[in-house]
């Protein structure tokens, strides 16, 4: 296992960025961590198989996947290099992916026995200090993701979005770092839905958009 060509990526993550680059080649010996590579559209993890490693994603980029009842796929989440995955579930009672994790892009992943992270818990506090903020942090993503998932029409879950680039890029230009494809996945919805949406909001006057941005024209009517 070739740790060394990543301690640099793992050293500044948010769980081992108090590691320096020499304790995360002593750390991560071959009993305790594997790294595997995956090309692209392949399947990590299965619905319902058994989660029993903590993941940080290397090279490439991941995404959790549903299949509704329609067959439509719904991205519930993505993770980029420096991702941490299966955190709280690994040490969950049900320890069963939820969803199926797969690889978007050819990728390879850190795969850390779940008895390591205990050890590092028991005798590092600055290090499980993190690990309970890091899980706290991911529920509170996951509640917003519920909240947003609920939102009933398509117009819906387009203003939220914007409302929440609005704040966070303060600016009325929304660049996208998606392309619309992934948004409507994101959105759990066609491509084709969406795009009537955005037409429809585009002919109102709240918007216009082009393939890499949005841009609020009405913000008092929008929001």
């Amino acid at each position: 296992m070739d740790i060394d060509k990543y301690k640099s990526l793992i050293s500044h993550t948010y769980l081992f960025n108090t590691f320096s680059t020499d304790e995360i080649s002593a750390l991560f010996k071959d009993e305790y961590c594997t790294i595997k590579n995956y090309n692209k559209n392949s399947i990590i993890y299965l619905q319902n198989e058994i989660c029993t490693t903590i993941d940080i994603l290397l090279e490439g980029k991941v995404t959790i996947q549903k299949i509704d009842e329609n067959g439509n796929i719904l991205t519930i989440a993505s993770f980029k290099p420096g991702d941490i995955m299966g955190g709280s579930l690994a040490f969950s009672n049900n320890n069963e992916y939820p969803m199926t994790v797969v690889a978007e892009a050819k990728s390879s992943l850190l795969h850390i026995q779940k008895e390591l992270i205990l050890d590092l818990c028991q005798n590092n506090r600055a290090f499980l200090s993190k690990y309970l903020e890091s899980l706290s942090i991911k529920a509170l993503i996951l509640t917003d993701k519920i909240k947003f998932m609920s939102l009933k029409t398509i117009r819906d879950k387009i203003v939220e979005f914007l409302t929440y680039e609005y704040h966070i890029q303060n600016s009325k230009i929304i660049k996208l770092d998606m392309s619309k494809k992934e948004l409507a996945d994101r959105f759990g919805v066609q491509r084709p839905s969406l795009f009537r949406e955005l037409k429809k909001m585009k002919k109102e006057g709240l918007i216009d958009y082009d393939h890499k941005s949005i841009v609020i024209l009405d913000e008092d009517r929008l929001f």
